[in-house]
């Protein structure tokens, strides 16, 4: 196969709030494509609100792979995220010959498309629960002892990817950042960006929405089911909300801390969308006819 004549994959990346869900889904409307998640918080059951998921609505529009993949409480790792995912992907490739990938996840969307290619250590539950015990800045500091190459990329709030590393250091005495390999993927593939000059503005609104939409509620149900001390409670929304059923905070200073976090998290992800992508960064006014542009280019 000549590599004109690949499969196209498009990636719409960027960060946060940055309405990367209404574009992809006016794009695969108009060039008949499907949409794969690649957001990390999106594969779970029960967690709608807070992660900002595709409504039923925009999933009637468009068929949505890869959300709702497992429970809360049964956590995928990088590695079987990518083996899930490239299966989909590649199924969808083979009938259609184009797909749309959407997150804001660098990592995951790296092992997709930029060939990252991580190590399969399977969870260590009992390692985990120790590590969840830890202090934020404690186990950031574990990290920092065992892999500094890890460390300095993985910012101290993001838990998950923290303990991950740690996680695949114990288990093989091996330095997370020293076991990923790179492997070109059998496709082509197409970056387009996201970065509205509005953001913060977006962030607060969509923000305020999630508290309007459900989010407290959400979070009761997610701690109902499964727990007080479920980690993913800890991400961003879901922790705040939390702490208003806990009476730690009132409602103005829940939605304050989590439009803080939100935009910390933005300026996180923007850093890593312009180290380690290659995006065609779309102008804010023309988006939607300059990905088009982009797209029929590359499909002749």
């Amino acid at each position: 196969m000549q590599p004109n004549n690949k499969p196209l994959v498009i990636a719409i990346m960027g960060p946060t709030a940055s309405g990367k869900t209404e574009l992809a889904i006016n794009i695969a409307k108009k060039i008949n494509s499907n949409i794969h998640n690649v957001d990390s918080r999106q594969i779970y059951i029960d967690m709608d609100i807070g992660t900002a998921k595709p409504t039923a609505d925009q999933q009637k529009q468009v068929k949505h792979f890869l959300l709702d993949l497992c429970l809360p409480t049964e956590p995928i790792n990088l590695h079987d995220f990518q083996s899930i995912a490239r299966a989909s992907i590649e199924k969808d490739l083979k009938q259609r010959k184009l797909t749309l990938l959407v997150g804001g996840s660098g990592l995951y969307l790296q092992a997709l498309i930029g060939g990252l290619n991580p190590p399969a250590v399977a969870p260590q539950k009992f390692l985990r629960n120790q590590l969840f015990k830890i202090e934020k800045t404690e186990r950031h500091n574990l990290l920092k002892c065992c892999d500094p190459a890890s460390a300095k990329r993985i910012h101290t709030e993001d838990t998950i990817r923290v303990i991950r590393a740690l996680e695949v250091f114990y288990a093989t005495g091996k330095k997370f950042s020293q076991q990923k390999s790179l492997a070109s993927p059998p496709w082509r593939v197409l970056e387009l960006g996201l970065n509205p000059e509005n953001l913060i503005t977006r962030i607060q609104h969509r923000t305020e929405t999630m508290y309007k939409n459900g989010l407290i509620e959400e979070t009761e149900d997610l701690i109902i089911k499964y727990g007080n001390d479920l980690p993913l409670l800890k991400t961003i929304g879901y922790n705040e909300a939390k702490y208003i059923i806990n009476g730690k905070f009132n409602y103005e200073e829940a939605l304050e801390i989590t439009v803080k976090r939100t935009s910390q998290l933005a300026k996180r992800q923007k850093t890593w969308f312009r180290n380690k992508h290659n995006s065609q960064w779309l102008n804010n006014e023309n988006q939607f006819s300059e990905a088009l542009t982009s797209i029929y280019e590359i499909l002749g």
